[in-house]
């Protein structure tokens, strides 16, 4: 058996360094096993010190976790100790060489014990420890084993250390040492105690915050106002005691140096201590909101569009509301179509339109909707309108009888065809009667019933799919709707008709007004009449000025007669003005004397070419730019709803930086501004108009950008100036404008908002590169063209001193003129500077400032 020698020289200087090492680590590894518990909770505290908890946190919270941070420190320092044992040399080479194969460096330090001094023998262990030589220079440092998963198996020692890399982040070294201030240890504070507090009302009423030592002894703040209070100085020197919170639960201690509470009731707050002050605090109620229906200026226009204005108050602001229709099944007269048990149908719900700008604590809107296609067209019901404020509450006005708006279909035959529309949609069990009484009228039909075969094959053909679906059961809905829409559209073919039609219904229209003032009707019933004549007269010049565009250059209106009356709208409007002046007078005679008046020009109007060609430019750059106003409403709504996703606290649409100037007037779902009627497709106008929920969702605005974008289509091939190169610039520029709504349409409907924006700024900026190129079209017009004669005045007329045209009609003047020129946009941005830089002179008078300030506002 082999004896032990130290190792050579030459081998314990090649291992020193590996076997130092190992040594290292084998000492890191025995203090970590021993002493992890410790420095974990060294790292627990130090992270909180950093993080001011003991700044927040109760004092006697802040004395206990202290006390049982140093109590744990002292018990694992003890049990480090107990288990720690120092590391030797000799253990640190047996680890190293326990990790080399054959154990070299145990078998150098082995002496021969038998076989000396026999050669054979000998050269037998020389040639062993020559291997073991060999093996032991491949000794290297061994790795200490660091892992504690047994010993920690929740992982607080990582826990401990994520809490101090984040507090040396973003906390303080320098909080550790306040730590004896909190404890009394520190200097005592020379300007004693003291104290400071907020009040800060709720989001929503959108009052400043008020400083508590500003305030009287008595004050009055909303309820659900925030408390906000800081205590400085000596622990326990100054204590808060408050009655206007009512809590029971987690009320803290007096004492402590930051508290906040809410007010929910009256009562007291007070600061007990040096310089200590006591308020008494009302609670002001957040009283409900309220909205009334109102009686004036509620109409419906010939086509069947609606407007019921309403004023809606509450003591911070309306956030939205809807308006709620229900069938008032007990007033319907229940025969023909309606006899049979109705379909059941939800209540049909609108949403009210919201002032954009300005002020919702009191505000009067009107909601405009077109619900001729509804079932419950003409039939009884209950209107009931609910707004609500941002708390969450809601006020209602008292339901209101009436019948549902809609357009009237005075055509017999049209009349007809819309009676069974309305029977198939009350129940699909009238189908079956529905589909005979259709075939009754189309069976072999009077000459005349029918204004044009195509109307009767119309019918005929929805008659067979009618009666194919009844043919396979009971019909589905589906089926009932798709056969109701191609209904209507025959009832408005039929009603509608062709020029001789309109000029039949303007009779008619007439006629009623007349026989109804013979007989002493009421003023409600005579104003209704009139309106009808009004909208009858102007179905009647729109479709003389089709037939006009139709005939130019085949039949064009005879110039030798200069003296013949040629008519404006404008003065047919004074004309009727006059007629329901006269008739508000009592003056009845010479109302029936103006009607046969006004009935004779009507037959004997003549819509010349230069007459159209003078409204068409005008009328054109009027569309593009109430487009440009829609688009940028949609634009700022678009910036509003984005803003609201990074700040949802933020009140959407209260900036009066990003004011939408749509222009237009409250239509039904969605809302565009104040004042004037909408156009149909103007971004929610009319059947196409984009309901819009709430403020600021991506899919109403999608709608809307898209019932836009077919209200360019429409103006493109209407836009005048074909064939000019300025004409075709406009054009393409349109083009352009309508590729972009594209573009943003598509953002839209994919909650893309920041690419919409982004799209919606090419399309305005499109929309006025066409203005300006159908500006230049305009003015490089032959001066002749489109001149005519108003009022039976020969020759030219003569302009004012500024270069404007006479007014026609009542108007005091036109401003076509102001619109010509090089380029009308860059002098409108001229006046608009001029505007504010007159407005910001303070030496100006304020009367005058403030008119500036509306222009501002109003542009």
């Amino acid at each position: 058996m082999a004896e032990r020698t130290p190792l050579t020289r030459d081998i314990a200087a090649r291992l020193r360094l590996p076997l130092t090492l190992t040594w290292a680590g084998l000492l890191a590894e025995r203090l970590v096993r021993a002493f992890w518990p410790l420095w974990t909770l060294i790292a627990a505290v130090a992270a909180a010190l950093m993080l001011g908890f003991h700044e927040w946190a109760m004092i006697e919270l802040v004395f206990a976790v202290l006390a049982g941070a140093a109590l744990g420190a002292l018990v694992f320092t003890g049990l480090g100790l107990i288990r720690f044992r120092w590391p030797r040399r000799a253990e640190a080479l047996a680890r190293m060489d326990a990790a080399l194969p054959g154990r070299p460096l145990a078998a150098l330090a082995d002496r021969q014990a038998i076989g000396a001094g026999d050669p054979a023998s000998e050269a037998l262990w020389h040639a062993h420890r020559a291997r073991m030589v060999k093996a032991a220079a491949r000794a290297r440092a061994i790795e200490p084993d660091l892992r504690l998963a047994r010993r920690d198996p929740f992982g607080l020692r990582y826990i401990a250390l994520l809490g101090l890399v984040v507090a040396l982040a973003f906390g303080s070294v320098w909080r550790v040492g306040s730590v004896q201030h909190i404890a009394g240890g520190g200097p005592a504070p020379t300007s004693g105690p003291a104290w400071e507090g907020w009040i800060e009302p709720p989001a929503h009423t959108g009052l400043p915050s008020l400083y508590l030592a500003d305030l009287g002894n008595r004050f009055g703040v909303p309820e659900g106002s925030r408390v906000t209070l800081r205590l400085y100085g000596a622990p326990g020197a100054l204590s808060v005691s408050e009655t206007v919170s009512g809590r029971t639960e987690d009320v803290g201690v007096a004492t402590d140096p930051e508290q906040d509470f809410d007010v929910t009731r009256n009562g007291t707050i007070a600061i007990d201590g040096p310089g200590g002050r006591k308020w008494s605090v009302t609670a002001t109620p957040d009283a409900r909101p309220s909205v009334a229906l109102l009686a004036e200026g509620a109409k419906t226009t010939f086509d069947g569009r609606m407007s019921r204005p309403f004023r809606a108050s509450d003591d911070y602001g309306v956030t939205g509301g809807t308006a709620t229709f229900r069938l008032d099944l007990d007033r319907v007269e229940r025969r023909y179509g309606l006899a049979a048990e109705p379909d059941p149908r939800a209540p049909l719900t609108l949403d009210l339109p919201m002032p954009i700008t300005g002020d919702r604590a009191e505000f009067t809107e009107t909601l405009v909707e077109n619900l001729s296609q509804h079932p419950w067209a003409h039939l009884p019901v209950t209107l009931e309108l609910q707004v609500e404020d941002a708390r969450g509450q809601t006020g209602h006005s008292p339901p209101e009888q009436l019948t549902l708006p809609a357009r009237r279909f005075f055509d017999p035959l049209a009349a007809s065809v819309i009676e069974q529309r309305q029977a198939l949609l009350w129940a699909r069990s009238n189908a079956a009667e529905a589909a005979q009484i259709l075939r009754a009228i189309s069976h072999r039909p009077e000459d005349g019933l029918f204004p044009t075969s195509a109307s009767y094959l119309r019918l005929r053909v929805i008659l067979r799919r009618l009666e194919a679906s009844i043919a396979d059961g009971p019909i589905t809905s589906e089926a009932q709707d798709e056969i109701a829409a191609a209904l209507w559209d025959l009832g408005v073919m039929l009603e509608d008709g062709d020029i001789g039609d309109a000029l039949e219904r303007m009779r008619a229209a007439q006629e009623r007004l007349s026989e109804a003032m013979k007989n002493g009707a009421s003023d409600e019933e005579i104003a209704q009449l009139m309106q009808e004549l009004r909208d009858a007269t102007q179905d009647y010049l729109r479709q003389k000025f089709q037939q006009a565009e139709r005939e130019s250059g085949a039949d064009q209106p005879d110039g030798g007669d200069q003296n013949r009356m040629q008519l404006t709208q404008q003065d047919l409007q004074d004309m009727m003005d006059r007629i329901q002046e006269l008739i508000e007078q009592g003056r009845m005679a010479e109302a029936q004397q103006a009607m046969e008046e006004f009935q004779r020009m009507m037959e004997n109007l003549r819509v010349t070419e230069g007459q159209r060609g003078e409204g068409e430019g005008q009328q054109a750059m009027e569309g593009l730019a109430d487009t440009l106003r829609e688009q940028q409403g949609l634009s700022d709504q678009a910036f509003r709803d984005l803003q609201e996703q990074f700040n949802p606290n933020a009140q959407s649409g209260q900036s009066q930086q990003n004011e939408g100037r749509s222009g237009g007037e409250g239509r039904g779902q969605s809302h565009e501004g104040q004042g004037g009627e909408g156009r149909p497709g103007q971004g929610g106008g009319g059947d196409e108009s984009a309901r819009q929920d709430g403020q600021g969702q991506a899919g109403a605005l999608a709608d809307r950008q898209q019932a836009l974008r077919r209200e360019l289509d429409r103006q493109r091939g209407a836009l005048p100036g074909a064939g000019t190169e300025a004409g075709d610039a406009a054009r393409d520029a349109l083009d352009r404008a309508g590729r972009a709504m594209d573009g943003a349409e598509e953002a839209l409907r994919d909650d893309d908002l920041a690419e919409a924006i982004d799209r919606q700024a090419e399309a305005m900026d499109a929309l006025r590169d066409g203005m300006r190129s159908l500006g230049e079209a305009l003015a490089n017009r032959d001066p002749g063209e489109g001149q005519g004669q108003a009022r039976g005045m020969d020759g030219g007329q003569q302009s004012d001193p500024l270069g404007r045209t006479p007014g026609q009609g009542d108007r005091a003047g036109t401003r076509d003129s102001l619109l010509q020129g090089e380029d009308v946009y860059r002098r409108a941005r001229e006046l608009l500077d001029e505007i504010r830089r007159r407005s910001g002179e303070t030496e100006r008078p304020e009367v005058e400032r403030n008119y500036l300030e509306r222009l501002l506002e109003r542009f």
